[in-house]
């Protein structure tokens, strides 16, 4: 039985059924996934197996059951057994952590359970997985669990195949299991109750280092500002936006407009960050800029014994400076969390792998995952038959938010959330994950892929392991790797041109060009470029990125022209503001080519109409930040019911190659809007909403482009994922 069926109560549930159905036999793991031995007529092994869908437990996921007759190779004693697992390479997917099932909750919070208060109950059906293993099988002595040997009465419930504890590798309690300790900044350990002791310095203004689930975290009070603000200053971030952790969803809708989606997000076993509208600027320093909020549960029962006694939110953030990877190592934050963190919740057991919170938001009716990590990862995903053929391989993934992926089996394995590679700390842990993957999956890959792109350290890694290693390199282009992932997103198999828009910040083009708008058709193995936004010039390259009047002057060049924009707009602040910068050493810059390379991207066009509007005009603090705080500001009832005569246009051309996007006469109409002093969020819905039906030549430009193909729009919004 191939799926997620390993370190998910699978064998005493398949031990339970074998009894009902009269089945004899064993049942136990190996690296193909659950091996079953049954014996029984025919007719009860056919209810057996299609019983064995249905009792699928909470976290698994069958998907395959393959059959084969025994033989009498293998004489079965008279029962049912469950018995030792077996060694082998690995083919098995890896479960990924899940927050506190109900029953744990419950047992926590039940004086008259031998585990009440203890932080780190769990069972089968909840607890550490991904953030504790260290190798496959998914066995005790393979997890950082390995060093707490169980007291009697956990081993009775671990041999129990009766009992929700039955083999729940992290199984524990106050008399075996690991413990919880408060540091104080000066080294001392509070002598009082670690967990009252944490609510006190909170509720104090104090800012707290949490060793979580995955990696140490930064806490303070929500409502206070003076101890967020002084957070932000420690971590230096200084405007972009905190997670809140909640203590139950009735504290949630006190602040935030929950859907019913939401809610489910919420509960499930992943239980994400959830990015909800908020209901009113209750924290302001919490997510300045924006109106929305990311708000999560207690993912362990450390952290509902922590929220039990706090009456409103906590900032809950990564354990870090800015861009670096988060804590995992007691010694680690005692060192790196130093001046930063008034005391340190500390535990004994390791953490095994980095893992951030994965944060979702739903968007036209679905959820949609803007970062995938603790919860989600590494389970695989499955993808369309004709991948069943494929040879094993690596990809590398991107620079920024990386994330890596193995191919095998028919599956993607896509990895946690790695980060930003730039920073040495997480191209060490990028580097550590890789190798970690590889031997948990036993991955040995025969194709290596890359991204285009020559200056991305995954790029150079992948090349030099291809190098090492003798495998064969393949170069991915940037675009063509989110449209496929957008294929693999909606299930989209082989065989069908597919039109795909995907719109992000920057990626190596197919000529060598770097693009980012892209109207794109084809499918999994090729695609052809039909359209994009016109290229305008990135002065400063990198540095326009972190500077948006730089994409704003660049595209009102391109547009209008400076002497346009001078004799007609002179009066705007707009023009003042910009017309103070070094305008003609950007002209020289552009004019000649030097560091200023041709874009499409979709990213940088939001950043320059958000600074011309007024938004992060100056520099940004957060990559992404001027198109969030942009789309933030939008008035909901001019999107919605403002007349589509006078939302901002692009022209559609073509110049001898594919058809350009051009937003020449949007950048007019935004100009006089500003010398009308229209508000800002009007501005902004007519921005996002763009050209209405009756006035836009899109969908004809593009069926005459394919010469009548066929196929589905996929849409993808790549550019800078919501933050938390």
């Amino acid at each position: 039985m191939r799926g997620l069926v390993q370190g998910v109560g699978f064998r005493p549930a398949v031990w339970r059924l074998a009894r009902d159905c009269g089945v004899m036999g064993d049942v136990c793991n190996d690296n193909e996934g659950v091996l079953i031995h049954a014996e029984a007529d025919a007719a009860t092994l056919d209810d057996f197996v299609a019983r064995l869908y249905g009792s699928c437990p909470p976290l698994g996921r069958i998907d395959s059951i393959e059959r084969c007759a025994l033989d009498g190779e293998l004489p079965l004693a008279k029962g049912f057994r469950i018995i030792a697992s077996a060694a082998g390479k690995a083919h098995t997917g890896v479960v990924a952590d899940a927050v506190t099932c109900r029953e744990c909750i419950e047992e926590t919070f039940d004086p008259s359970s031998r585990r009440y208060r203890y932080a780190f109950t769990n069972c089968t059906h909840c607890g550490p997985r991904l953030s504790i293993i260290d190798r496959i099988p998914y066995d005790r002595p393979n997890t950082t669990m390995t060093g707490f040997p169980l007291c009697a009465a956990c081993r009775r419930e671990y041999e129990d195949p009766a009992d929700r504890r039955f083999h729940a590798q992290p199984i524990a309690c106050p008399a075996c299991g690991p413990r919880i300790w408060l540091e104080l900044a000066n080294g001392a350990r509070a002598p009082e109750d670690p967990l009252d002791a944490v609510c006190g310095i909170i509720g104090r203004g104090g800012i707290v280092a949490i060793k979580g689930l995955g990696g140490f975290q930064l806490a303070c009070a929500a409502a206070d500002q003076a101890a967020v603000a002084r957070l932000r200053m420690l971590k230096r971030r200084e405007r972009k936006p905190f997670a809140l952790l909640a203590r139950d969803l009735a504290m949630i809708e006190r602040y935030c407009a929950v859907s019913d989606m939401d809610r489910g997000l919420l509960a499930s076993a992943a239980g994400p960050i959830v990015i909800m509208r908020s209901r009113n600027e209750c924290f302001p320093g919490v997510a300045p800029g924006v109106a929305t909020l990311g708000v999560m549960l207690p993912c362990t029962p450390l952290h509902h014994l922590i929220m039990q006694s706090l009456d409103s939110p906590i900032v809950l953030t990564s354990g870090n400076l800015v861009d670096e990877p988060p804590c995992i190592d007691n010694a680690e934050a005692r060192i790196r969390l130093s001046g930063m963190a008034d005391a340190w919740l500390m535990h004994d057991r390791e953490i095994a792998q980095r893992l951030d919170d994965s944060v979702v938001r739903v968007m036209g009716g679905a959820p949609r995952m803007l970062r995938r990590s603790r919860g989600y990862a590494p389970a695989p995903l499955r993808l369309p038959v004709e991948f069943a053929a494929a040879p094993p391989v690596l990809a590398m993934g991107g620079q920024q938010k990386n994330t890596f992926c193995l191919l095998r089996d028919g599956e993607a394995v896509v990895s946690h959330h790695i980060g930003e590679l730039e920073n040495s700390e997480t191209y060490r842990d990028y580097a550590a994950a890789l190798a970690c993957y590889q031997q948990l999956f036993g991955h040995d890959p025969r194709i290596i892929a890359v991204d285009r792109r020559p200056e991305y350290l995954s790029r150079k890694l992948g090349m030099e392991m291809a190098r090492r290693e003798q495998l064969a390199l393949v170069e991915v282009a940037h675009h063509h790797a989110h449209f496929v992932a957008c294929l693999a997103e909606n299930e989209v198999g082989f065989g069908t041109d597919v039109l795909g828009i995907v719109l992000d910040g920057l990626g190596m083009g197919e000529d060598q060009t770097l693009w980012g708008g892209e109207f794109l058709l084809g499918g999994h193995t090729d695609c052809a470029r039909l359209a994009s936004f016109t290229p305008v010039a990135l002065p400063g390259g990198a540095h326009a990125i972190r500077e948006p009047w730089c994409n704003t002057y660049a595209h009102l060049r391109a547009a209008v022209g400076w002497p346009g924009v001078t004799a007609r707009y002179e009066r705007l602040d707009l023009y003042r503001f910009l017309a103070g910068k070094p305008l003609a050493l950007i002209d020289q810059m552009i004019e000649t080519g030097i560091n200023s390379p041709p874009a499409s991207s979709a990213g940088r066009l939001f950043d320059a109409v958000a600074a011309a509007v007024g938004v992060c005009r100056d520099r940004l603090q957060y990559e992404g930040q001027a198109a969030i705080e942009f789309e933030a500001q939008i008035d909901w009832r001019a999107l919605y019911d403002e007349d589509d005569a006078l939302a901002y246009l692009f022209s559609v051309s073509r110049s001898g190659g594919p058809l350009l996007l051009d937003p020449a006469p949007m950048w007019l109409a935004l100009l006089d809007d500003l010398l009308r002093v229209t508000p800002a969020p009007v501005m902004a819905a007519r921005f996002h909403k763009g050209p209405g039906d009756r006035h836009c030549a899109y969908g004809r430009a593009f069926a005459g482009a394919h010469n009548g193909a066929h196929g589905r729009a996929v849409g993808r919004r790549d550019a800078e994922p919501r933050p938390v």
